[in-house]
């Protein structure tokens, strides 16, 4: 399966690269997860002067603590720093399951063992306290848009996101599903690269984690041989903000 990704990174690689401006865009995306390849993700951008876009929740990470803490606030600004941009899931990443007959929406964990009713005050909130932790950490504020987590919305839910500053809610296309959250045993990272570098196109938002606990062998290796691939085939990088629709 290996030789399967070198065939397909080779090709991409044999074809000339744009001379003036691109032949496409790629839209890198990254939510929080466990955060155990973050640090490769950031490094692996600097090295191909690749902008994407973060969608933060506060999530428990590898070393114990929350990706929100303050002890993550070193990470946050760097990426800041580094021209990214940044987007907002709710605060505890649990998922919209529907709107209720009372004008709320139903929030509930993953497990589905707690849920709960929100009002846009409450969806609100859930929303800020990501913004407030963020600026706090970096100095500025998030950009206006949001993914709800799984990608799952309700009308209530666009309409109560927007009311609180983001109406712009970002998903990614079927391509950008790139497969960490697949399982590595039948999902090896080789399989996902070949068919990313097949099958992406241009306008495609790709989505990817700092880090997916149930995954036994990281994604984010080959992230290096993806951005080297898609440059080579004369893509850029750039982020949600800047994409029209």
């Amino acid at each position: 399966m290996r030789r399967a990704a070198s065939l397909v990174l080779a090709a991409a690689l044999a074809q000339p690269a744009a001379a003036a401006g691109c032949r496409g865009t790629i839209y890198l995306t990254f939510d929080t997860g466990s955060m155990s390849q973050a640090s490769l993700i950031r490094d692996t951008l600097r090295k191909h002067g690749a902008r994407a876009t973060f969608f933060l929740a506060n999530e428990k990470t590898f070393r114990g603590d929350m990706s929100l803490d303050p002890s993550w606030a070193e990470y946050w600004r760097s990426l800041a720093a580094d021209g990214h941009a940044f987007g907002n899931p709710p605060w505890r990443h649990w998922y919209f399951r529907g709107d209720t007959a009372d004008g709320r929406v139903t929030y509930a964990s993953h497990d589905g063992k707690h849920r709960e009713s929100l009002d846009r005050a409450g969806a609100c909130a859930e929303l800020e306290r990501v913004n407030a932790a963020f600026r706090q950490m970096t100095g500025r504020a998030l950009d206006p848009i949001w993914r709800a987590p799984g990608g799952r919305t309700t009308p209530r839910a666009l309409e109560f996101a927007a009311a609180c500053g983001y109406p712009r809610h970002v998903g990614w296309s079927p391509a950008g599903f790139i497969g960490d959250e697949l399982p590595s045993d039948r999902f090896p990272n080789d399989v996902l690269l070949a068919r990313a570098l097949r099958d992406l196109k241009d306008g495609d938002v790709a989505m990817m984690h700092l880090g997916i606990w149930s995954r036994k062998e990281p994604l984010a290796p080959i992230l290096d041989e993806l951005l080297a691939g898609l440059k080579a085939r004369g893509f850029c990088f750039a982020t949600i903000p800047e994409r029209q629709g």
